[in-house]
């Protein structure tokens, strides 16, 4: 019988490299994908949760938060969760819309126009987002609205007509369609490149929310807000799904319990923001003013043709959700 023969020094240099491999293998690392600047109140949410995961988890589960579109754009960012180019991606659900109409049911103008109401919407729609983003290999980890969307422009608005011609910045179907109905030229700008548009003259008017009127510094641009309250548009954290299986139990609860979290801690802020960005627009100068009545009308109008619009595009699913959200 051989005898196998180690030296002290090998079997040492072995055990060194067991030891220093076993952290390196027993921490899962993930890259979360955002459009927004890092001070937007839904970059520090998900700052917030990536806080409570690393927390949680004592430190095995790191998940790095790619903020202004460092690492995709906008609208590459669902694909790229999907195709798990990213574990997980922060998405404007009515950026989707062509994909699946349901997607750009909270970008329907005056269907909820209120947080109370994009509450009971969200209630409707959730199950259907859950059920799609499943078929396509994902899970929804938690969705918070943006505060109310109102009309930026450079000169005053009385009504619908004062809009036509105008250079309209559209992030969405819904912002472009809103633009060919009152007459506007709808030119397609993400939120990265929002102030080099203005700057440059590209774009001279958009409907957004005061938080984005804040983020991208509009109040240098453009002088007037008019606080339509139009609606509220959902961003969506989503995981691919395979990512979140091949986790262990632990990391799956700690990243589960901080999405709940994030769920309520953003819908607190979505309100707390509106009334803070829009006083940051004064403060620098913009008049923060209500819309007039023809005003409010006319874009009502647009409001009752997008729907009807939307609803024939959306079929049945379109009906149960609307159907839904006004029995609640």
């Amino acid at each position: 019988m051989k005898r196998r023969i180690f030296s002290t020094a090998a079997l040492g240099l072995a055990l060194a490299g067991s030891l220093a491999s076993g952290p390196v293998f027993a921490q899962t690392r993930w890259d979360l994908a955002s459009a927004y600047p890092a001070t937007n109140f839904h970059s520090e949410n998900m700052a917030q949760l990536v806080a409570d995961v690393d927390k949680a988890t004592g430190g095995a589960f790191k998940i790095t938060l790619h903020a202004n579109a460092s690492l995709f754009k906008a609208p590459e960012i669902k694909r790229a969760v999907q195709g798990a180019q990213a574990q997980m991606g922060e998405i404007l659900l009515v950026n989707f819309q062509n994909e699946w109409q349901i997607y750009g049911a909270d970008g329907q103008p005056f269907l909820a126009a209120s947080f109370a109401d994009a509450k009971k919407l969200y209630a409707a729609q959730k199950p259907m987002l859950e059920k799609k983003l499943g078929e396509q290999g994902m899970m929804l980890l938690y969705s918070v609205p943006w505060p109310p969307q109102g009309l930026y422009t450079k000169k005053p608005i009385e009504s619908a007509a004062d809009l036509k011609g105008i250079k309209w910045r559209a992030y969405s179907p819904a912002t472009a369609r809103i633009a060919e109905l009152v007459g506007a030229q709808p030119v397609t700008v993400q939120a990265a490149e929002f102030s080099q548009a203005l700057a440059t003259g590209v774009v001279d008017s958009t409907m957004t929310s005061g938080a984005t009127g804040v983020d991208s510094k509009l109040y240098e641009h453009l002088k007037y807000y008019y606080d339509l309250q139009a609606w509220l548009p959902k961003n969506a954290v989503i995981v691919n799904k395979k990512a979140f299986d091949g986790l262990n139990k632990g990391n799956q609860e700690a990243l589960l319990k901080a999405g709940k979290d994030a769920e309520e801690r953003g819908w607190a802020a979505a309100e707390k923001v509106n009334d803070e960005t829009l006083a940051k627009l004064k403060a620098n100068g913009m008049q923060v003013l209500p819309p007039s009545p023809q005003l409010k009308a006319d874009m009502a109008k647009v409001g009752e043709t997008m729907l009807k619009e939307w609803l024939d595009k959306a079929g049945p699913e379109g009906k149960t959700l609307v159907d839904a959200y006004r029995s609640k």
